[in-house]
């Protein structure tokens, strides 16, 4: 697609914008205008979309994930459990992991990710047995086949069973190895400014997976390099007992200990904090993913969104680990977000226009994209179009209102950067049918041993 060229996204069914009700202009990976009702587009030289059947939204952004989790979905020995059972039975597994599996597992995940109309996602990869030092750059080179924009987090563990941590020796790496290897991705992968497709940040697993010195000196070694931080937190009232029992404090003052109560940090969870702490999050800019589908699936809890943002806390959602939700669709998670928190706040607070302003303007927060997550001047060219075709969307009156309470779940085009990701409701050049063959093998064996 020619970049210079001027695209017009003409006459919407419905738009997730103000003053767009004709549609939007795009060029060069952005947006250059807004047409509004009854206008035309300024530049009298356009290629026209015709976007009459569609509602358009800006790319939803994915915040917390584990793509490599898509190859243990539903696996019996994990169901059932609470997390820290459910991670026991899958510790063994995952360390079987090999390049091509993870290749495999990556390319389903943020194929299912792209579908669902995501155009800039995450993803949490902590897991590094042997031969699989370079899982970074497997994602790397997945995502540019894809051209999904994607924010890589280099994730780590270096407090194993043996060391009174929780997962197995076979997992883990040591501290010189992971601050190595960091610095590593980010020199080689890590692209800055508002264009950019490929971004790393840092980001050991959780309180009960890495010590305290690898957590103090990523916190420094984010700070030099000028990325961004990740963790889990405040999941389950196991992890703060286990932070009691381990560091003498809760979660988030083992947090602030360690350097990492700041803006540069976004966390996973964030179910088990108190009034105090939530103050804190919002006081510091620390923003919170909000992973509804797999707080459900494992009985964590429900994240307080409503004193969080009355706080200040920014909010943003992530599909988490297809082993916890078993999917990687985010059009899924806006609606679950919506009826997790409906069902605890009530229909006063929780509208499905705040479900999808947390995938969107909230997530982008969470990246540190303020260019991304919204359809306006300037920002990036990241869309989401959407038909309502589907019998489950027949008789539907409010268009916006009824992608999520009709539940959709498959976009008809994704545009990132000003490109077709996704055409008529597939990405172009995939074999759907051989990478589900390929993968449910890869998947099998490594569940086999």
């Amino acid at each position: 697609m020619d970049q210079t060229q001027l695209i017009w996204i003409k006459d919407p069914l419905s738009i997730l914008a103000e003053g767009a009700e004709r549609g939007v202009v795009v060029q060069g990976g952005k947006i250059v205008e807004l047409v509004g009702r009854g206008k035309e587009p300024a530049a009298t030289s356009v290629t026209v979309f015709d976007a009459a059947e569609h509602v358009v939204l800006p790319g939803l952004i994915n915040t917390h994930h584990h793509f490599y989790q898509t190859l243990t979905r539903a696996l019996p020995a994990a169901l059932d459990r609470e997390l820290f059972p459910w991670l026991k039975a899958l510790y063994p597994v995952w360390a079987r992991l090999t390049p091509e599996s993870l290749q495999l597992g990556v390319t389903v995940a943020m194929s299912e990710l792209l579908l669902s109309g995501c155009t800039t996602t995450t993803d949490h990869h902590y897991v590094f047995p042997a031969g699989l030092e370079e899982a970074v750059d497997i994602e790397v080179a997945v995502a540019k086949r894809l051209g999904l924009r994607v924010l890589l987090t280099r994730g780590s563990m270096n407090l194993s069973v043996r060391d009174g941590g929780l997962p197995p020796d076979s997992v883990v790496q040591d501290e010189d190895t992971i601050l190595a290897d960091s610095a590593r991705v980010v020199a080689k992968h890590h692209e800055r400014g508002e264009q950019a497709m490929v971004q790393i940040a840092l980001a050991p697993c959780s309180p009960f997976s890495v010590t305290t010195s690898l957590m103090q000196k990523t916190a420094e070694l984010a700070d030099k390099l000028d990325v961004r931080l990740h963790t889990h937190l405040a999941e389950t009232e196991d992890e703060n007992r286990f932070c009691e029992q381990m560091h003498r404090c809760r979660p988030l003052d083992y947090l602030e200990q360690c350097g990492w109560l700041n803006g540069r940090t976004w966390l996973a969870h964030g179910i088990h904090f108190n009034a105090d702490e939530i103050k804190r999050l919002g006081e510091a800019g620390t923003t919170i993913s909000h992973c509804a589908c797999s707080n459900q699936a494992l009985a964590s809890g429900c994240c307080p969104v409503c004193e969080m943002e009355q706080a200040g806390v920014g909010i943003g959602l992530g599909v988490d680990g297809s082993a916890s939700n078993d999917e990687s669709n985010l059009m899924q998670e806006v609606r679950a977000a919506f009826l997790v928190q409906r069902a605890r706040y009530g229909v006063d607070r929780v509208s499905h226009k705040d479900a999808l302003r947390w995938a969107t303007r909230g997530s982008a927060a969470c990246v540190g994209r303020p260019e991304l997550g919204e359809i306006a001047v300037g920002k990036a060219a990241d869309l989401a179009l959407f038909k309502l075709d589907e019998l489950r969307f027949s008789g539907h009156g409010d268009p916006l209102a009824a992608l999520v309470l009709c539940g959709a779940h498959r976009a008809d085009r994704v545009m990132v950067g000003g490109k077709w990701a996704v055409i008529d409701g597939a990405i172009p050049g995939l074999d759907v049918a051989d990478l589900i063959r390929r993968h449910t093998a890869a998947a099998h064996a490594m569940q086999a041993g």
